[in-house]
């Protein structure tokens, strides 16, 4: 088994309300990264995630779950939670586990209580955040009044960071790519908004931005992980896990592994961690991670 330093590992943890599509997603990504063969189906009790024999009966997840798959040099793992408000226990433990917490948000269904409830535990354990919606090829959903409402909900610095095509059946990047149309937008529009709010973070950026009129995704790469670090952006991304004409089919898995692989922080680069001694519980000590140093769990 190859082994990996902890610069290529990305933690990302799937949470959302149940019914988004949160198991479904991560079966995509395992396919997708050449983990599995062929894609588990919820209702066929095959998925990765769901695997007792309770899950496998009532046709939603109860426990969380964690696999992996590669992406070239890194290894991503994937942990996957329950969307019941019975189960939240289960979903609230796994957050400290991550280093960036993808809400999942059903385009059909759109914010939920337990979509609030996450995102709200996520910022205050300082994770990375971004925001994925899957369902995008079903029919009467509204992918531009999702967006606004999700902006309205959890603030301005949500923004679209793919969209979907005119007929929802690609996905087109607008972080790396400045030129086409989509469903609602144009996407160098929305490649500017993701340009003007990273190099907010960054003066010296800021000032290569004003000089030149524009900078590189490689002059961006390391403002863009700050400001996903700090939360002054949190991207969104489109997919449909399994298209409904075909569930083994998907679209826009390809594009958010991508996204996680490049642009999601690594544990090195994420959000320090606090933790407390029993004898001064007012006192944070911030614990960087080292692979010489001394190991500290959260249990």
């Amino acid at each position: 088994m190859p082994s990996y330093t902890t610069a290529n590992i990305r933690n990302i943890v799937f949470v959302g309300h149940a019914g988004s599509g949160k198991t479904s997603l991560v079966e995509a990504l395992l396919l997708e990264g050449g983990a599995l063969h062929q894609k588990g189906l919820v209702e066929s009790a095959s998925t990765v995630s769901d695997f007792t024999d309770e899950e496998k009966k009532s046709g939603y997840s109860i426990f969380s779950s964690i696999s992996h798959c590669k992406y070239g040099e890194q290894l991503l793992n994937f942990l996957d939670t329950p969307g019941y408000a019975d189960f939240i226990g289960q979903s609230l433990s796994f957050l400290p586990a991550a280093d960036t917490a993808a809400i999942v948000i059903s385009a059909t269904a759109g914010i939920e209580p337990v979509t609030r409830k996450m995102m709200e535990r996520a910022a205050e354990l300082n994770l990375a955040r971004m925001i994925v919606i899957t369902k995008i090829d079903a029919e009467n959903i509204h992918p531009e009044e999702l967006v606004k409402t999700i902006r309205e909900t959890f603030g301005k610095e949500c923004l679209p960071i793919n969209l979907p095509s005119k007929d929802r059946n690609q996905i087109i990047d607008c972080f790396y790519n400045t030129e086409g149309e989509s469903e609602f937008s144009s996407i160098s529009a929305a490649h500017q908004q993701i340009v003007d709010q990273v190099v907010e973070v960054d003066e010296d950026l800021m000032s290569i931005y004003l000089e030149q009129g524009d900078v590189t995704p490689e002059q961006l790469h390391g403002a863009f992980v700050r400001a996903l670090k700090e939360g002054h952006l949190i991207p969104i991304c489109f997919v449909s896990s399994r298209v409904h004409t075909n569930p083994q089919n998907s679209v826009g898995i390809k594009e958010l592994l991508k996204v996680f692989a490049e642009l999601s922080p690594s544990p090195l680069e994420a959000n320090p961690r606090y933790y407390y001694k029993c004898t001064n519980p007012e006192s944070p000590i911030e614990y960087v991670a080292d692979v010489t140093g001394h190991l500290l769990a959260h249990v």
